[in-house]
């Protein structure tokens, strides 16, 4: 499993990345490799809000739907247009496949380092 140090992660399998004001979010090798085949990805709007520990959107695999959980309070400021045309982006390069991005924080989850993250993920293997 792919745990890049340089990434901070939820329990509900999202990462993100902060640079310069701005959050990077997507899902998870673990994440992915639990979901399966991703067919569909439902993405919110540039400039709708998200919460912190609330859904943003949903991913839809051959398996099932799951909530993509927002690590962060803030503005949608990008969305990966991309996944919306190949959503399967996210089972080749789940770390390059971003979700959104997100500006104006004003809060953030409970988030783990890489290894808080791996320990977490070996307990629910």
């Amino acid at each position: 499993m792919n745990i890049p140090n340089e990434l901070q992660y939820t329990k509900s399998h999202e990462w993100l990345l902060v640079d310069g004001g701005v959050a990077t979010v997507g899902l998870t090798d673990f994440a992915q490799h639990a979901l399966g085949d991703i067919v569909f990805v439902n993405l919110p709007q540039p400039g709708d809000p998200v919460n912190a520990g609330e859904a943003f959107g949903d991913v839809e695999s051959v398996k099932a739907v799951s909530d993509v959980i927002s690590p962060v309070s803030g503005v949608v400021a990008e969305v990966n247009e991309e996944l919306l045309d190949n959503p399967a982006l996210v089972n080749e390069d789940p770390y390059g496949a971003w979700l959104i991005k997100v500006e104006s924080l004003t809060g953030e989850e409970e988030l783990l380092d890489a290894a808080a993250y791996e320990a977490h993920c070996a307990q629910e293997e």
